[in-house]
């Protein structure tokens, strides 16, 4: 949920759109725990060319600030590209991740209803996302649609999903 202020909050967890250096190093730190150290993800493939013109989204906690997640968005050409589909009014969700310590909070509905909410903004008609299959449901549950076949990204599983924001 979008407080009145446009920073997205859940049950003890806050969202907002990375608004400095240390809020992008927070959201670096955050993947880079996540898909490098627990997934095995090699570090010239987390971090590409499309972080400099992403929107980067930060989870905290409410209380204290300590950083929970991450996820960005992608609009314009680089969505098209990470997408696979000429449609520049559709938005490519990525690189959401939330630390171990952070899972059950809420932090990864959080993170993806302020990356929907940054898309809105930008007048973007849809989301997609490219998901690791085990965490379909997840996805699921938040509106969006698996499509197309599996594919590996970085030896991990994926599926192409899609929502449509109203």
């Amino acid at each position: 949920m979008t407080a009145p202020d446009g920073v997205a909050a859940d049950a003890g967890v806050t969202c907002r759109v990375a608004a400095d250096q240390g809020d992008l190093d927070a959201c670096f730190a955050v993947r880079k725990e996540v898909f490098v150290a627990e997934q095995g993800v090699p570090e010239d493939l987390e971090y590409d060319e499309y972080d400099a013109g992403a929107v980067h989204v930060l989870a905290v906690r409410s209380g204290d600030g300590t950083p929970l997640g991450t996820g960005r968005l992608l609009t314009g050409a680089a969505a098209v590209v990470k997408n696979g589909d000429p449609d520049t009014g559709v938005g490519a969700l990525g690189r959401l991740a939330v630390l171990r310590s952070a899972r059950g909070l809420g932090a990864g509905a959080a993170l993806v209803g302020a990356i929907e909410d940054a898309a809105r903004e930008r007048g973007l008609t849809a989301v997609d996302l490219h998901a690791q299959t085990h965490a379909l449901g997840f996805y699921e549950r938040l509106g969006y649609a698996a499509y197309g076949a599996e594919f590996l990204d970085a030896g991990i599983p994926h599926l192409a999903m899609r929502k449509a924001l109203l």
